[in-house]
């Protein structure tokens, strides 16, 4: 009986070791175009050639019935602000920001959706 306790309390410890060297970094990726969600936190609405968008942490997406959409960013929409973690990149002498694989470019206090 004693060296089941032993036994037991030698893998809790070692099991709370284990999980307070875990890795804590959480990789964001960009869900799927076409993935569905039912909720979006926050979302600021953009309305783009007469349809509306939902931008939501760097995401896009557009509604359908009471869900959301994931879709790409449209080209040509303009945002006031970047998530963080943008990247500035120069690319053929001009400045661009990527966030999760969509690129913008500076225009006047926005920022542009571009194609490159």
């Amino acid at each position: 009986m004693k060296n089941v306790k032993t036994v037991l309390l030698t893998l809790a410890l070692l099991g709370s070791i284990v999980m307070t060297q875990a890795q804590r970094k959480v990789v964001r990726v960009y869900p799927k175009h076409g993935t569905v969600v039912t909720t979006v936190t926050q979302p600021k609405v953009f309305v783009h050639n007469r349809t509306n968008f939902y931008f939501s942490n760097g995401i896009w997406y557009k509604a359908r019935g009471r869900k959301y959409v994931v879709v790409g960013a449209p080209i040509g929409i303009k945002v006031r602000t970047l998530p963080r973690g943008n990247k500035v990149v120069v690319l053929n002498g001009r400045k661009l920001y990527k966030y999760k694989g969509i690129w913008y470019k500076k225009s006047g206090r926005h920022f542009v959706v571009v194609n490159v």
